[in-house]
Parts: structure tokens; C-alpha cells; sequence
């Protein structure tokens, strides 16, 4: 995709409908217990630039842990994204994009939570939940 490309995607009966400006060619995937719990299998993040969020109303967003936020349509279910709270930045559900379908792995974060019946092929970089947690420790974000 090039610089100025949207792409749009909704929930599953309609009522919300996210549109990312410039959206990376690339889906980062969690592996962690909670993502698993939350979607089935992992959690697979779709970004961009920026985006717009039209629906509002049937939107409801659930604090599960000190610093994460997660939404979800309370019309339909469908999993909307996931927001890390220090900074705000937010990660859609790459499965409400039809576009996102032909994006590629970026990284796979807390491999060593995954499934034995979910492992995913390809060359991509691989995180263990600790180098996860210690590079965001790093960074100067803490998670007592």
C-alpha cells in the first residue's frame, strides 16, 4: 500500500466501521493467554496513521488489565482493538479489514504462550512474554 492509501473495515453486522490512513503492510500477533482467551486463537493487530471510528455508540470498551484496554461491537461481539493505555496507541483487529487478509507478519509477541494447535510458519521475529515486558521496560513503561 502507498503513502495516502484508507482502507476500511467494520464489525460483523455492520453497526461499527473503523478507516486507517496508511495502514502498514504488516499484522503484529499476540500469543499471549489473554489475547488466546479474548480471540479464540491469538490476536492479530492491524495500525495505521491515523483513523477514524464511526458507530461509537455500539462500542464498549472493558479495562482488562492496569495497562490495556480492550473493545468489542455489543452489538455483534466482534473484537474492535486493543489500546496500550501508557500511550494511548491503539491496535484494530486485522480481521475487520478485508485488505488486511494479503498483510504479512511483522512480529509475533509472547510465542512462548501459544497454543500447541496455533503455531504460526514463516520467518518472522519471535517474543517470549519476558523480552516483551522487558522492552517495554526499557522504554520507561511499568506494569506493578
Amino acid at each position: 500500500m502507498s503513502a495516502g492509501e484508507r482502507i476500511e473495515g467494520h464489525c460483523l453486522c455492520g453497526a461499527v466501521t473503523i478507516t486507517l490512513d496508511d495502514p502498514k503492510h504488516e499484522v503484529e500477533i499476540c500469543q499471549c493467554a489473554m489475547c488466546r482467551r479474548w480471540g479464540g486463537a491469538f490476536y492479530a493487530g492491524q495500525t495505521g496513521a491515523s483513523f477514524s471510528i464511526a458507530g461509537e455508540d455500539a462500542i464498549t470498551e472493558y479495562r482488562s488489565s492496569a495497562w490495556a484496554e480492550r473493545a468489542f461491537c455489543s452489538k455483534c461481539g466482534s473484537n474492535l482493538w486493543f489500546r496500550f493505555l501508557p500511550t494511548g496507541n491503539r491496535s484494530f483487529s486485522a480481521g475487520l479489514f478485508d485488505a488486511a487478509a494479503s498483510h504479512g507478519i511483522e512480529k509475533e509477541i509472547f510465542a512462548d504462550e501459544r497454543a500447541d494447535w496455533c503455531r504460526l510458519e514463516g520467518d518472522h521475529p519471535r517474543q517470549t512474554g519476558e523480552e516483551v515486558i522487558a522492552e517495554a521496560k526499557a522504554a520507561g513503561f511499568s506494569f506493578d
